[in-house]
């Protein structure tokens, strides 16, 4: 029997969505100290076995696969895993996936990774995945939130890899001399000289109502500004835009240091050429009424070549932020992938924003997997997505695609 006939008799004769609330409520809701309270516990475990138990028994060949299959994913999203395994005739070996408003919300989930997730995320690791997590925050709050979410034997069990920093860094414990790599000191020392410089004046040369409003990201490499209040609120959009068109100027005063060019405005090179690049940064300047007539063409081959090598990132009312380009989450990504001992990586890339873009479209290029992101994510972002496999989940649903991936490698196990 064909595997879409199987799904097809599977989610047509059997109640699989009472089958999956009683697999959510065992495995998100375990046993506790009371009576009534185990007691449901209890029949719940045993209606999931005996609901299970008939599947089995309806297909003897692949029974435990479908059975698996029916207590995870919903009728849509087994359909949706056919159908890539179809086109891509192999099974996701490993799992990419950014945090922030991608595994969480905050909007939508109290800005935690919501408990049905994390599970599942447990549930790819026993079978062996690899999950590369790949994030803007720093090495500490990442670890934080994924030992406090996925206990410390999951996270230092070897199959577990942290991009922080969007590239700089990466972090996969158990693997010796290559637990800890530092990608930003291979950076040539001009440019590492000005992230020394704007780092140091960041803060002590800033106007007081931004010194005030916001604070200095505790990055290894990275500079970054996030805002005094809550993330998303017009305080914070207020904020965030004088920052980036501070950190504008003050970048290129000193990328101009460092090259030896002489300027009386060099914030005005630096303002025309990211706005040029960017429209997100060209529409900041305009709504605050700081662009230059700069001709971005006008910038000295020194200084433009430097410029091409530093990034900087606006994320409206969360941050702004200057980057390496040599050291983009795709950089990071490959160093993971590689300590992880993925020699023919398939993965699924989940995020939200232009960072993540950058790791989609090299996964793309190289038919390395697939991408997925949120309803909200960047207009760039969903359209890479949608014009690939349409794999957009609502805020805060990331277990939407998680589902439909783990369906996706339970059917690569039968036989089409």
């Amino acid at each position: 029997m064909e595997r879409y006939d199987q799904l097809y008799r599977l989610f047509d004769e059997f109640d699989t969505g009472q089958l999956r609330a009683y697999q959510d409520f065992v495995d998100l809701f375990p046993p506790v100290d009371s009576r009534v309270a185990l007691e449901h516990w209890q029949n719940a475990s045993e209606e999931l076995a005996d609901g299970k138990d008939e599947i089995r028994e309806a297909f003897p060949a692949t029974g435990e696969t479908l059975a698996d299959i029916a207590a995870t994913a919903t009728r849509e999203q087994a359909f949706t895993a056919l159908d890539l395994l179809t086109k891509y005739d192999r099974a996701v070996n490993a799992l990419v996936l950014d945090v922030d408003e991608t595994l969480r919300s905050a909007g939508r989930t109290d800005n935690e990774i919501p408990r049905d997730t994390l599970h599942l995320l447990t549930e790819f690791h026993e079978t062996g995945m690899p999950i590369v997590v790949c994030t803007g925050q720093t090495l500490e709050n990442v670890k934080g939130f994924l030992i406090q979410g996925l206990g410390n034997e999951l996270v230092h069990s070897g199959d577990v890899s942290v991009v922080y920093e969007a590239g700089t860094g990466v972090f996969t414990p158990g693997h010796g001399g290559d637990t800890k790599q530092l990608l930003y000191e291979d950076l040539d020392p001009e440019i590492q000289a000005v992230f020394d410089a704007v780092r140091s004046r960041v803060l002590s040369a800033a106007p007081e109502d931004l010194r005030r409003g916001c604070h200095l990201q505790g990055n290894e490499f990275n500079v970054t500004l996030k805002p005094n209040f809550e993330t998303g609120s017009p305080r914070a959009r207020e904020v965030i835009d004088d920052a980036l068109i501070y950190m504008l100027d003050l970048l290129g005063d000193a990328v101009l240091e460092e090259v030896a060019e002489d300027a009386e405005n060099a914030g005005a090179w630096a303002r025309a050429y990211y706005a040029a690049q960017d429209p997100e940064i060209r529409t900041v300047l305009e709504q605050a009424g700081a662009t230059v007539d700069t001709d971005p063409e006008a910038v000295p081959e020194a200084v433009a070549a430097v410029f091409d090598r530093i990034d900087v990132a606006y994320y409206e009312a969360d941050a702004a932020e200057i980057g390496s380009l040599e050291l983009n989450k795709v950089a990071g990504v490959e160093a993971a992938v590689d300590v992880l001992g993925i020699d023919d990586p398939f993965c699924v890339v989940m995020g939200d924003s232009k960072s993540d873009l950058r790791v989609m479209e090299w996964v793309a290029e190289n038919e390395y997997g697939l991408a997925a992101a949120p309803e909200h994510a960047s207009r760039d972002v969903l359209e890479h997505v949608m014009n690939t496999d349409e794999l957009v989940f609502d805020p805060g649903d990331a277990t939407d695609v998680l589902a439909t991936i783990y369906a996706l490698n339970r059917l690569a196990r039968l036989e089409s």
